[in-house]
């Protein structure tokens, strides 16, 4: 949305009348909304690399991030504050050591690095009245967290990459790595946790249909690295092969009892059955009225209100420079929060 205001772009409601993002959700019962930070997204292999498809302005930046975090502030709403701790995206396929980190020698220092960062932002946050209400440390964390460095086949998205040192690199593929990437965590939840005890902390990872995989992971943070996380987040989509919502309430009954001291959130959903093409089932509905109707899940974050693409089409439909909300979408969000 940043980007999109930069280039002048308004935003319309079903009505037709003329408003602002955070006013238009909040009025159709968005409660929440979730911003995602990027380490250093100008340098080489970042988001914002001088010659890849995106603005060369530095979004997701801490800048960036504070700026919009104040308007949801402003707006009333709650916020979930995603960081990636990668100069780029990060999820099941590249977890990118940022560039200010390479040179790091040590776990122990690397989980410094993650320390000093994230209470510097969280801090800044706290600073302008825009404290988040949680934290996420990583995301799509699935394979591991502070895993890969660039090669010269690296791409703008960051694909192609190499594994970083096996003596820093938090690759839960490995036995070190998993020690690694639970001081990674932990180093995350403290730096929060010193800013305020009222934050809330929340782990992220992907592919809810690979049970096992959830089981294993989830075992191996909370029982064997003893993470002390207060929320365990999952990104839940029809078109990467996650099903409907109906097919995902028994992993998320099984779950809620068998880490009690848990809450739980859908990180990320749309609904979507491909790319770009949801039927309007109510299937986004149904996401939303489960976790509401299970015990201590508590939130479920759409993506992307204003952007289609493989996961399912927008809540909005491009007229022009313009975003207008589309009707049909907006239409399955009749809820009472």
């Amino acid at each position: 949305m940043q980007e999109y205001e930069r280039w002048g772009a308004k935003i319309y409601d079903v009505d037709g009348s003329e408003t602002d993002i955070f006013t238009l959700l909040k009025l159709h019962g968005f409660n929440a909304i979730r911003l995602r930070t990027f380490v250093s997204p100008q340098v080489k292999y970042g988001y914002a690399a001088s010659g890849c498809d995106h603005d060369a302005e530095a979004y997701s930046d801490k800048e960036h991030v504070i700026a919009y975090a104040q308007k949801v502030k402003a707006a009333g709403m709650a916020f979930l504050l995603d960081i990636h701790y990668s100069d780029n995206w990060a999820d099941p396929g590249k977890q990118i050591i940022p560039s200010r980190w390479r040179n790091v020698q040590t776990s122990d220092a690397l989980a410094d690095s993650v320390y000093a960062y994230t209470y510097d932002l969280v801090s800044s946050l706290k600073q302008v009245n825009a404290t988040p209400d949680m934290v996420q440390i990583g995301n799509e964390t699935t394979p591991g967290i502070l895993i890969h460095v660039p090669n010269s086949k690296t791409n703008c998205w960051g694909d192609g990459v190499d594994k970083a040192p096996t003596s820093i690199n938090g690759d839960m593929g490995t036995s070190l790595g998993k020690a690694n990437a639970g001081k990674y965590f932990k180093a995350g939840i403290r730096a929060v946790k010193a800013v305020s005890q009222n934050i809330k902390t929340v782990l992220h990872i992907e592919s809810i249909r690979k049970t096992s995989t959830v089981d294993w992971w989830m075992n191996e943070i909370f029982k064997n690295q003893k993470v002390p996380a207060d929320v365990m987040g999952f990104s839940a989509y029809t078109a990467y092969g996650d099903d409907k919502p109906d097919k995902w309430n028994s992993l998320f009954k099984n779950l809620t009892s068998t880490y009690s001291n848990l809450e739980f959130i859908v990180a990320e959903y749309n609904g979507g059955e491909s790319d770009n093409t949801y039927s309007y089932d109510g299937s986004r509905k149904k996401a939303v009225d489960m976790v509401r109707g299970l015990d201590r899940w508590i939130g479920a974050f759409f993506w992307e209100p204003t952007l289609s693409g493989a996961w399912g089409p927008a809540l909005f439909d491009w007229d022009g420079p313009d975003l207008r909300a589309n009707k049909k979408a907006f239409d399955e969000y009749k809820v009472e929060f």
